[in-house]
């Protein structure tokens, strides 16, 4: 049988450069007019950009190897990898020469006529149908997943039927433990229900040989008590100094970023260091626009950067409800409000840092911000994996799923995942309809 042939389109590329990797048993080719438009995209100052920049230094070693039109070898028991010359003559009748979607598919039909077993690869749905309008299998490259479906990821909390009496011993404080056989994670919730339904009880999974933990209830932080058992799981966990990393999810509305805020601004001021307290709360965010972008922006870094963290200054302004205090506290330092362009290369200890909107970021993204977590860090991750403005993630390869279902099993990591809106009636309604 003849080997596979991958071709693969320019925004595969720009998504994961590992994706040349991907295909153990095929050889790899590369359009030369997918080089011009890697190049197009070197200067750009985000992930895209640094995956052209990659790119290009990949190739670049490989020639040290052997030669890219005749193929270089990408290791054992993989194929080669070689670039393939635009032969206008394959170009189908139709199609206008001069775009690259449409030379690329013209070297993909040169690469057939030869004899290849061919498959195209790209992101692109209107790619994709073109290819197969004249003939050439095609397929969507699929980056990492750690689940399937979003229906899969994982929400933190269970509901276990249990017999009335086990619902009595856990208020009364006896201990109650969960069977060997049941599968929970550490730091999982548990609502326990008697069969009828009447009686209930909230608790926390830790481990097979540890009872069931009551959930510790806070009310007036910042002004903010738990509205619902969701929220009640967040703030037990955000208080919790054992929990280094926490990822919260949610549709919009339902306090993920308020609730963090909040717990993290209590515990920078009103907690002492010795009490398990932190130097400074910082609130960050990737710079990803939701719809068309506007373009640069003038003016100082400060000056560019206020559009992007306004929504940050929103959640604290209200917590303080006074704007001077809380720029007193943002020039002493003890809150840092910044976009993400800014952290990568820190080493940030003893602080609580929360991350907004994190599904916008790329796996390879969260990475870079985890690693740059230093000793006595709380890490919170909040964001709506349903709403992705980045067009190189989706629901489930975006970063903040990675981090969800990656973390589950360790218990130094948490999960809660919000689903009653709080915010208006409105924005409630919203939520559930559009």
């Amino acid at each position: 049988m003849t080997r596979k042939t991958v071709v693969l389109d320019t925004n595969v590329l720009l998504t994961d450069v590992r994706s040349i990797l991907s295909y153990e048993d095929s050889d790899v080719a590369i359009p030369n007019i997918v080089l011009d438009e890697i190049d197009k995209h070197k200067h750009r100052q985000d992930t895209p950009g640094l995956n052209a920049r990659i790119t290009n230094k990949f190739l670049d070693e490989l020639r040290s190897k052997g030669s890219l039109m005749s193929g270089v070898t990408l290791g054992e028991e993989r194929g080669n990898i070689f670039v393939a010359p635009f032969n206008p003559e394959f170009l189908p009748k139709g199609m206008k020469a001069d775009d690259s979607d449409n030379k690329i598919i013209a070297c993909a039909l040169s690469l057939m006529h030869r004899g290849c077993n061919v498959l195209m690869v790209s992101r692109d749905i209107n790619m994709r149908v073109k290819c197969d309008s004249v003939g050439i299998p095609c397929e969507d490259y699929q980056p990492e997943k750690v689940i399937s479906s979003v229906k899969q990821l994982f929400d933190g909390c269970t509901t276990i039927t249990v017999d009335n009496a086990t619902i009595d011993d856990f208020y009364t404080g006896v201990p109650v433990l969960m069977p060997e056989e049941t599968s929970l994670f550490p730091n999982q919730f548990v609502v326990l229900k008697n069969k009828g339904g009447k009686k209930s009880a909230l608790c926390r999974y830790t481990t097979p040989d540890q009872p069931l933990r009551k959930i510790t209830k806070y009310k007036n932080i910042c002004g903010l008590s738990a509205r619902n058992k969701e929220q009640e799981f967040a703030m037990d966990l955000l208080f919790d100094n054992n929990i280094h990393i926490l990822s919260m999810t949610g549709p919009a509305g339902t306090g993920k970023t308020l609730l963090a805020a909040a717990c993290g601004l209590e515990q920078v001021i009103s907690r002492p260091k010795s009490e398990g307290g932190y130097d400074k709360l910082i609130i960050t965010r990737p710079v990803q626009p939701m719809g068309r972008d506007i373009g640069f922006l003038p003016g100082t870094i400060e000056e560019k950067m206020a559009p992007w963290i306004a929504p940050l200054r929103d959640n604290l302004e209200h917590l303080y409800g006074d704007r001077m205090a809380l720029d007193m506290q943002i020039e002493q330092g003890v809150i840092e409000i910044e976009a993400m362009t800014f952290i990568r290369g820190r080493s940030i200890s003893n602080a609580f840092i929360i991350v907004d909107e994190a599904q916008n970021l790329t796996a390879h993204e969260l990475k870079t911000i985890i690693t740059r977590v230093g000793h006595g860090t709380k890490l919170i991750l909040t964001g709506d994996v349903q709403q992705i403005d980045n067009s190189y993630v989706d629901a489930v390869s975006n970063g903040l799923t990675h981090a969800v279902e990656k973390f589950k099993s360790y218990d130094i990591s948490g999960h809660v995942t919000l689903y009653k809106g709080e915010r208006s009636t409105l924005a409630t309604l919203a939520a559930e309809i559009l």
